[in-house]
């Protein structure tokens, strides 16, 4: 693995577990794929750092178990706002 995967690797772990963010969240900063950052968190920084990569994988886990009510959140914003036209 190249030099610079394992650094951009670390660093979006480290991105997520200091900002409790989301991966998509996480790309949007790093200007990459949601792909990329999930196969750097699970595969390639577990070779690199296994203990850095089972904290980012904590806050990705709690993320994804909580995605469904922001999406309810959202939707019900949007139409809050709808209402009020």
């Amino acid at each position: 693995m190249k030099d610079y995967i394992e650094e951009r690797a670390i660093s979006i772990a480290n991105y997520i577990i200091e900002n409790n963010a989301t991966v998509r969240q996480t790309a949007k900063e790093f200007g990459i794929s949601k792909s990329t950052v999930h196969k750097d968190v699970t595969d390639r920084l577990m070779q690199v750092n296994p203990a850095l990569a089972k904290q980012a994988r904590k806050v990705l886990d709690v993320n994804k178990s909580e995605r469904h009510i922001r999406g309810g959140l959202a939707t019900r914003e949007k139409y809050l706002h709808l209402e009020h036209r």
